[in-house]
C-alpha cells in the first residue's frame, strides 16, 4: 500500500495519506487513554510511545509527537501500524454518532484548523485563530500577512470554509471574526 507523507511547519507534525479512506466522515482526535478505546488505529499508533496525538480524517492521519521523540524512529513504525490496519479490513473509529455535541464539534473544528489548516496559511505567512462556533456558523480571525490580504475573503470560502463543511457537516459555511459587530 502506498502512502504519502506531508511534513507540517510544525516539526513535530507529520501528516500520513493512505491509498484507502481512514473513516467514513468527520474527524477524529485521540489524545489519552480514554479516547484511544474508539480507535484501534490510534492505539496501535501510542503504542509505539513517543507519540502525543493522532488525528484522523477521510483521507489523512496526522501524527503528532512528544519534543523528545525521533522522527527517524517512528516514521518506519507509524507507516508499518497504517499498512498493518489496512490489511484487518477495521474501521479506524467505532463510531458514536450520539456523541455531536457543541464542545465535540469545537474540538474537531479545532483540531482540523490545527492539522490541515493552519500549516497551508502559516506558508504565506499568515495564521488563523478559532474564535467560536454559533449556528453553524464557525468564526476564525486571519493573522499576519493574510489579515489584510485581498484574497481572504477566497481563502476563509474556498479553503477554510470548504474543508471545515467537508468534514464536519454541522459547519453550515466560516465567517471573518469581526470583535466589533
Amino acid at each position: 500500500m502506498l502512502i504519502e507523507t506531508q511534513t507540517t511547519p510544525d516539526s513535530n507534525v507529520i501528516n500520513f495519506f493512505p491509498a484507502e479512506k481512514v473513516m467514513r466522515s468527520g474527524t477524529a482526535e485521540f489524545i489519552d487513554a480514554k479516547s484511544l478505546r474508539r480507535s484501534p488505529l490510534a492505539e496501535a499508533i501510542f503504542d509505539i510511545g513517543g507519540i502525543k496525538s493522532v488525528f484522523l480524517t477521510s483521507d489523512m492521519v496526522s501524527v503528532t509527537k512528544e519534543d523528545n521523540a525521533s522522527w527517524d524512529d517512528l516514521k518506519p513504525q507509524i507507516l508499518a501500524e497504517i499498512m498493518d490496519f489496512f490489511a484487518t479490513g477495521e474501521q479506524a473509529v467505532v463510531e458514536n454518532p450520539t456523541d455531536r455535541s457543541p464542545e465535540n464539534i469545537i474540538r474537531e473544528i479545532t483540531s482540523l484548523i490545527n492539522a490541515r489548516i493552519r500549516p497551508a496559511i502559516r506558508q504565506d505567512g499568515g495564521d488563523i485563530v478559532f474564535k467560536k462556533f454559533a449556528n453553524g456558523v464557525v468564526y476564525v480571525e486571519l493573522q499576519g500577512n493574510c489579515k489584510g490580504c485581498p484574497y481572504a475573503l477566497v481563502t476563509l470560502k474556498e479553503g477554510v470554509e470548504k474543508i471545515l463543511k467537508t468534514y464536519i457537516p454541522e459547519v453550515k459555511s466560516v465567517e471573518n471574526y469581526d470583535k466589533d459587530a
